[in-house]
């Protein structure tokens, strides 16, 4: 989503200078060629206080663009309120004036040319680059340098909390990020992480980027699509670099993708800034946590040869365990710190290591059983704060004891598989190295019982993308897909996916429209495929637009696809996705979702497969953008050219 600007100018014509048309041919213009949204107080269409619209625009605006040609009192002011409510994100823009206000006379400021009062054509298209350069400068300087003087010479004046105002109380922004935000949560917990990707692109609200891109690099790092997740993260960190939340994120995502040199100079740096933050304590021993299982944790390694290779490497798994016990010595009531410390120590012990200090183990214990007591009292509901009980019975606990607590921790897990197989992961890791067989055998014994009444995560072995011309409709001027040419189409098809070696292991991605997308969903059913058509509209506004049109044998074959339950399943764009953003064409964004949900798998894994005539469309959205959006992202293109496979 592009950076939203905000114009604070005079209006009409003043003082011999024709502001709007100064704002129509060189401010809206300049910006908008620099990739900006521009907006200008009284473009607001809707019923309401124009002075509410000005200041929540001089609160929210990434950027707001101030024309200083003459003094305006209305100018002043809302310069003014900028300054005061915002440390950065202000340009300034004036033709020639015979003198400089003391206010802002040290800042800088772009000139621009004027003939007779409007800009002046010999300088219009130089002064349009300029003002573009200076925007995208500005947007990019540092972060932490200050461009209000208000905010400069105040040093420690803090700005206000305004994403947090922004959803405060019953408002329009609170209603539409709150549904948003349900969706988001949606995709995650049905596994569809293309979905969030596509909302991400789709903030509701421009000022809430960061926490749309925040949400989406959380809900897919809880799906384990680390480096999508990364993406997002990184994102957001360009936003706003300085948000903890957002760093924190990204140190534990380095970490999962096996970069750990990166996420521990990430962790260390954060621990600088903030020593004592119990949270940045417990990354730093997760990402050093994480280090030491992959150091043993080797593939088709036996169980003796990973009790071994963990024994090897106590040195860092000791460097694991200091981090969490400052973390959980810094907060008592950070239980999550304590329960790691906790199960290292033990595992320190029980791979033939020793203890500096082995009266302190019973004190650790002690303090860990209060902090999970404590925090069930407050939240008996949530299931990490039950998970990390029961983790603690696992080390202390007998068998029986053991298998009830997980019980009552998988009770409350809402059936979120992946919460479930993450508290598995880290049991599997205490079998693996035969801590307590007994008491471990009690856990996995349950949790394994309730992730099977679960639908496990389904991973194809490839994913076959498809985009490809509908069959002409009856009035259309000139031929694309002639109907008589639907036997040549299909053979090539089914031939192309033969050559690709696809299978019953691989998913197959398409719409649902008559021609192309019907045809690479019947062949891929033939090769035992599973098949997902995507559908722009409901399905009646669908079937009309796209199916019916070529006669009521397509609509049947539409129909005869919809009803192999087994292999085919249906996704509909306004029931998944909610209504498409203002401006956003629903068949661009079909193609997107469709990519999405195959990049989602991996790049690596995708084939897309095109019936194009190499031509554009008669709108957006057709074959020509998907195939170069696929080349965009992942690149690996199979065109079958109709110009060619039709010239028979």
């Amino acid at each position: 989503m592009a950076s939203h600007v905000f114009v604070a100018m005079p209006y009409g014509r003043k003082q011999d200078i024709e502001f709007d048309a100064v704002y129509a041919d060189y401010l809206k213009p300049a910006l908008e060629e620099a990739g900006f949204q521009v907006f200008r107080a009284d473009e607001e269409r809707r019923a309401g206080d124009i002075r509410t619209d000005m200041f929540q625009e001089l609160l929210l605006a990434d950027l707001v663009v101030v024309d200083l040609s003459i003094d305006n009192p209305n100018v002043w002011y809302e310069l003014g309120v900028r300054h005061a409510l915002r440390a950065r994100g202000v340009l300034l823009v004036q033709s020639a004036r015979a003198y400089q206000p003391f206010d802002v006379y040290t800042e800088r400021k772009l000139r621009y040319h004027l003939l007779e009062g409007r800009p002046d054509p010999a300088h219009l298209a130089a002064d349009r680059a300029a003002l573009g350069a200076m925007a995208r400068a500005t947007m990019e300087s540092w972060h932490g340098r200050p461009i209000s003087p208000v905010y400069h010479l105040l040093r420690d004046l803090r700005e206000p909390p305004w994403r947090d105002l922004l959803l405060a109380g019953d408002n329009e922004f609170r209603a539409a990020y709150e549904g948003w935000h349900r969706r988001m949560e949606v995709a995650r917990k049905r596994n569809r992480p293309g979905d969030v990707l596509v909302l991400a692109e789709e903030t509701p609200i421009w000022a809430l980027r960061l926490e749309a891109r925040r949400a989406a690099g959380k809900a897919l790092l809880k799906l384990r699509q680390y480096r999508l997740a990364l993406e997002q993260v990184e994102a957001a960190l360009e936003l706003a670099p300085d948000d903890v939340g957002c760093q924190r994120d990204k140190t534990l995502l380095l970490g999962r993708l096996g970069r750990h040199d990166a996420a521990l100079e990430w962790a260390e740096n954060l621990l600088r800034l903030r020593p004592l933050e119990a949270e940045d304590w417990c990354l730093l021993g997760r990402v050093e946590k994480d280090d030491w299982v992959r150091r043993w944790r080797l593939p088709d390694a036996t169980p003796e040869a990973m009790r071994e290779g963990a024994a090897r490497e106590i040195a860092q798994l000791v460097q694991a365990v200091e981090p969490y016990m400052n973390a959980f010595v810094r907060d008592p009531a950070h239980f999550y710190a304590g329960i790691n410390a906790c199960t290292l120590r033990h595992l320190q012990l029980h791979l033939g290591g020793k203890l500096n200090q082995p009266a302190s183990l019973p004190n650790l214990e002690g303090g860990v059983t209060w902090a999970c007591l404590a925090a069930l009292e407050r939240q008996p509901e949530d299931y990490w704060t039950r998970a990390s009980w029961a983790e603690l019975n696992v080390l202390l606990s007998p068998p029986e004891q053991v298998r009830e607590a997980w019980r009552e921790a998988v009770t409350v897990a809402d059936k979120d598989w992946f919460a479930l197989d993450s508290s598995r992961q880290q049991l599997l890791i205490l079998r693996d190295l035969g801590f307590r067989p007994e008491a471990v055998a009690a856990a996995l014994g349950v949790l394994e019982r309730e992730i099977a009444d679960l639908e496990a995560p389904w991973r194809p072995r490839r994913v076959f993308l498809f985009s490809g011309h509908m069959l002409d409709a009856a009035d259309r001027p000139e031929a694309r897909f002639p109907a008589d040419k639907e036997a040549a189409a299909a053979c090539a098809i089914a031939d192309k996916l033969e050559e690709l070696g696809m299978g019953a292991d691989d998913l197959a991605l398409c719409g649902g429209a008559c021609g192309g997308d019907t045809l690479f969903a019947e062949a891929a059913l033939a090769r035992g495929c599973r098949v997902e058509l995507f559908l722009q509209f409901e399905e009646p506004e669908f079937l009309q637009a796209s199916v019916a049109f070529a006669g009521e044998s397509w609509v049947d074959r539409y129909y005869a696809l919809k009803e192999r339950h087994d292999r085919v399943a249906i996704r509909v764009q306004p029931e998944e996705l909610g209504a498409p953003p203002a401006g956003m064409n629903p068949y661009e964004r079909n193609n997107l979702w469709q990519l999405f949900t195959a990049l989602a798998h991996g790049p690596d894994q995708v084939r897309f497969v095109a019936l194009w005539n190499g031509q554009g469309g008669k709108g957006p959205g057709g074959t020509q953008h998907m195939v170069e959006t696929v080349k965009q992202y992942a690149g690996r293109v199979a065109i079958l050219d109709t110009r060619t496979l039709f010239a028979n």
